[in-house]
């Protein structure tokens, strides 16, 4: 294929067909490197834009990873096989029932009869606390001797530590999908969205400018020409309703343009970003805060069971030996 007058050739055709073609004519001549005297965007211009869209990456990388907290079972392993039975009370619940139950299917009750509720969380701690709980009860059931199983005694105050830790995940995942995932979710729907369009609506006008400077250009052409390299004619050449068309279009690629600056730089400045990044933060160090304290309940009460194990097991092998 012959392209020596593809680009003049798209010009021409240009006129005759809507603006949106004309722009897209323009666009296809740009690519193909058939276009001169493209109209270059301000440096400054450039440079917002980019930082503009690398913000907008940001928020897109972010809220991949981040959307996470918006999916409940995210940390709950995948080899866990819990039935509707064990999801149905809560430990707590399990817990209390087991505490009052006077036989052994009262305390086999508290496992399987099924709340009204919905079913209980499926987080990781929660997985834990209900192990820890059936293991507990499973220790419990076998015992024989005078006195508590220690383990079974310390899995069963797990189980309730596990619990409060899962209820505290889940207290963190409201405030994040509230506090970040909301308002980092709005601001990419929105302000950048704004962003965006206004980009592309510079495009537009800067092709739509350029597009009838070709035009006009090509139609006034003067064969008589002595440069065997197109170059643009003097204005004196073109008609006055070239002229005006010309100066319209430029001023539409002049407004989009300072609007599009303007949009950039405000949602550039908004400290709203980091701002929130601040909740998702504070989100997690109150639960890790809660965790650690809670399970610091904990440690001391199973080490002393640790240590009454540990000098029952010496007296009994002092005793027989």
């Amino acid at each position: 294929m012959d392209f020596s007058n593809f680009g003049k050739n798209i010009t021409s055709l240009g006129a005759q067909i809507t603006p949106f073609a004309s722009r897209t004519l323009q666009y296809t001549k740009e690519q193909l490197g058939h276009a001169e005297d493209k109209t270059q965007l301000p440096p400054d211009y450039i440079d917002l834009e980019k930082r503009v869209d690398a913000l907008k990456t940001v928020h897109q990388k972010m809220l991949a990873v981040t959307s996470q907290y918006s999916n409940e079972p995210y940390d709950y392993p995948p080899n866990i096989k819990e039935t509707f039975q064990d999801l149905g009370r809560t430990v707590s619940e399990k817990v209390n029932l087991l505490t009052t139950a006077t036989s052994p299917n009262e305390a086999q009750a508290a496992f399987t009869t099924p709340p009204a509720a919905k079913p209980q969380p499926k987080t990781f701690s929660h997985a834990i606390a209900r192990a820890s709980l059936a293991s507990s009860q499973l220790l419990h059931q076998q015992h024989t001797g005078a006195g508590e199983q220690p383990l079974a005694s310390a899995l069963e105050k797990y189980a309730l530590v596990q619990e409060r830790v899962g209820e505290a995940r889940l207290a963190q995942d409201a405030q994040i999908q509230s506090n970040f995932l909301r308002t980092w979710s709005t601001t990419l729907s929105t302000s950048l969205a704004s962003a965006t369009r206004a980009q592309k609506n510079v495009e537009k006008a800067r092709l739509n400018l350029d597009t009838v400077r070709a035009r006009a250009h090509g139609t006034t052409w003067k064969l008589g020409s002595s440069s065997s390299r197109e170059e643009e004619p003097p204005s004196q050449y073109l008609s006055s309703e070239a002229q005006q068309e010309i100066e319209r279009a430029e001023d539409e690629f002049v407004t989009r343009t300072e609007e599009a600056v303007s949009i950039m730089k405000n949602v550039l400045d908004t400290p709203e970003p980091l701002r929130h990044l601040g909740d998702l933060i504070a989100a997690q160090i109150e639960y890790h805060k809660k965790s650690y304290e809670i399970l610091s309940e904990l440690g001391p009460v199973v080490d002393d069971l640790q240590i009454k194990q540990e000098l029952t097991y010496r007296t009994n092998r002092h005793s027989t030996s």
